[in-house]
């Protein structure tokens, strides 16, 4: 269980995700994803990063069962910067990531695939924000760069979530593949990335940043003030109270 590296090839880093039964994250393993992914980003011979999770889903968010066992707002605060922080890991990182999804892909599962470079997905892969169920709020930064603006705002204030060919039909998913084949079809992309000059792929990832309309690590981070006016003003915790128990956002 945590956050592992390898190298199945050359050029090309796995970062795996493994927190059962859901990979619902607790602080400290953001950080474990965020400190791996910028390493692996640093690393010289690397050029492209798949970022991949074990298990039935990619990634179920925060885990709120921590949120709930603290006495005040510290632990908001610390989820706040964590995730803040694997986000920006992804988009950051110095080389192309690909992110490979499977099952669900729901609140900080959003802000890790919508800062890829790429997404491939399974079958039945889902993505969503269910914050507004849970007490929560954010990711719609990186949900914006999944689906057209109005269809991200359905989305967010449904809660409702959007399957693989879905948004491969938006253009956001580059492929759809059986689960079974979905570490294949991830390596497949990351190898075809890695192939090209490794200066040359990190100058065109600095470009293509360089360009985007949206600079995400502020629009998260204005979006991160609204959630902690939620839990200041006891709604939070009102609203997560009655969702139940299952401990996941």
């Amino acid at each position: 269980m945590g956050v592992s590296t390898s190298a199945p090839e050359n050029g090309v880093r796995v970062v795996t995700a493994d927190f059962p039964p859901v990979n619902a994250l607790p602080v400290q393993a953001w950080y474990d994803l965020a400190n791996a992914v910028r390493a692996a980003g640093r690393d010289q011979a690397v050029r492209c990063v798949v970022l991949a999770a074990t298990g039935r889903g990619f990634n179920a968010g925060v885990d709120i069962k921590e949120l709930q066992r603290a006495t005040d707002h510290s632990a908001l605060i610390a989820v706040n910067h964590a995730c803040a922080e694997a986000f920006a890991a992804v988009y950051e990182c110095e080389v192309p990531v690909v992110a490979a999804v499977q099952g669900h892909c729901l609140g900080g599962g959003i802000g890790l695939a919508g800062n890829a470079d790429a997404i491939v997905a399974s079958e039945d892969a889902t993505f969503g924000l269910p914050e507004l169920d849970r007490g929560a709020l954010g990711a719609a930064t990186h949900l914006a760069r999944l689906v057209p603006p109005h269809v991200m705002r359905a989305l967010y204030f449904t809660s409702r979530t959007i399957g693989a060919a879905e948004l491969r039909a938006h253009g956001s998913v580059w492929q759809v593949v059986p689960r079974d084949e979905l570490e294949k079809a991830a390596l497949e992309l990351a190898r075809e990335i890695a192939a090209k000059d490794g200066h040359l792929i990190r100058l065109a990832k600095a470009a293509i940043n360089g360009i985007d309309p949206v600079d995400v690590r502020r629009s998260y981070r204005f979006e991160q003030g609204f959630t902690f006016e939620a839990a200041l003003s006891g709604t939070a915790d009102r609203v997560r109270d009655t969702f139940g128990k299952e401990g996941n956002a």
